[in-house]
């Protein structure tokens, strides 16, 4: 009696952890991520934008900053291994531009984005919006 016991406990304890996990939604379903590259990219360009044309020191500022840092993992983490886009000239440019941007708000977490950088930015998004124009 005993043992069957042990078992039954053991197995409602199996489905209870299998249960849960599914209970939450997935990563993927948090991402801002859509799966079609062109419509995402599009919005992280102009989200980062918006957030690096934020008025210095104030809170929208702090709030951009943060939404751009999800917004860039999230891009980094949705299109770096897909072989279909990681070669595109669009891409390459976005990842340049991302890299830049991760690298100041990592660096400096509490400063406004340079104007020297935020020239080099929009250059570069401006690059991006063409290639992804021309679907390269």
């Amino acid at each position: 009696m005993k043992r069957y016991l042990i078992r039954a406990l053991a197995i409602v304890l199996v489905a209870m952890v299998t249960l849960t996990s599914y209970a939450g939604p997935s990563w993927a379903a948090r991402s801002a991520m859509t799966g079609d590259y062109t419509q995402d990219t599009t919005a992280v360009v102009t989200a980062l934008r918006n957030a690096i044309s934020a008025e210095e020191g104030s809170a929208d500022m702090k709030q951009a900053q943060k939404e751009s840092r999800l917004l860039i993992n999230d891009f980094a983490s949705r299109y770096r291994r897909d072989r279909k886009v990681n070669g595109l000239a669009s891409f390459l440019t976005m990842q340049t531009a991302l890299n830049a941007l991760a690298g100041h708000y990592s660096s400096y977490p509490n400063r406004p984005v340079p104007e020297k950088l935020k020239t080099r930015l929009m250059k570069e998004f401006k690059r991006v919006e063409i290639s992804l124009k021309r679907g390269s």
